[in-house]
């Protein structure tokens, strides 16, 4: 993978729905090197930090392909790098093929994948449009957010290189399906139970994932 665009942004008041909101999803494209440090990377901060950012969300990583998909869905719109408020615009992944916990390098820095994107209602203020949120999550392109595990400088142009997969090899596409389904098969419960096991997966997670366990009913 390489490293289209790396964005930043500081938090702004805006108007929404009659109220003012505090955001920092309004991100732009920055041009030379960037320190990224173990929270975010220099110039850039989260506005609501009980939900963004922090150390298993330094980084959110977006799929140049899925702007090829927006662009579809979204006739006429502007769709700048940045718009999904996303911090690296990478020129092709899927989230099927990204797992929890692998490891890459990005400039002089390593990180590793730790979670999807949940939208909030903050992805509708930036597209001026209450139903994104949902268009969003339905179309599976969430992207994912990284940890960083060594600081270094990134840049536009950078190539990511894998370092390692994680052994349990759980793709980023399966536990935005397993956060979204009603009743676990069992091939989903197979798959719960492997997720669990990833190191990097925040406790938040893994606290959901056990109590949609400790939910399904067991047979007399």
């Amino acid at each position: 993978m390489r490293l289209v665009s790396v964005n930043t942004g500081l938090p702004r008041e805006v108007t929404w729905h009659g109220r003012s909101v505090t955001t920092g999803i309004f991100k732009q494209p920055v041009q030379g090197r960037v320190t990224l440090r173990k929270l975010n990377l220099d110039g850039d901060r989260q506005a609501d930090l009980t939900v963004h950012g922090g150390e298993y969300k330094a980084v959110y990583c977006y799929s140049l392909i899925h702007y090829e998909y927006w662009k579809r869905e979204l006739p006429g719109r502007d769709l700048p790098m940045g718009m999904f408020g996303e911090n690296f615009t990478l020129d092709d992944f899927r989230e099927e093929s990204v797992h929890l916990g692998d490891q890459f390098s990005v400039g002089s820095a390593e990180v590793v994948v730790t979670q999807p994107r949940l939208p909030c209602y903050k992805l509708g203020i930036r597209f001026e449009a209450d139903d994104m949120v949902k268009r969003f999550f339905v179309s599976h392109r969430t992207g994912f957010y990284l940890a960083v595990t060594r600081e270094g400088e990134v840049g536009t142009g950078g190539e990511i290189r894998l370092i390692s997969r994680d052994p349990n090899r759980v793709p980023v596409s399966e536990i935005t399906h397993l956060y979204a389904e009603k009743r676990y098969t069992d091939a989903d419960v197979a798959w719960v139970q492997r997720a669990l096991k990833v190191e990097m997966l925040p406790e938040s997670w893994k606290e959901y994932f056990r109590q949609r366990l400790e939910q399904i009913p067991t047979s007399a």
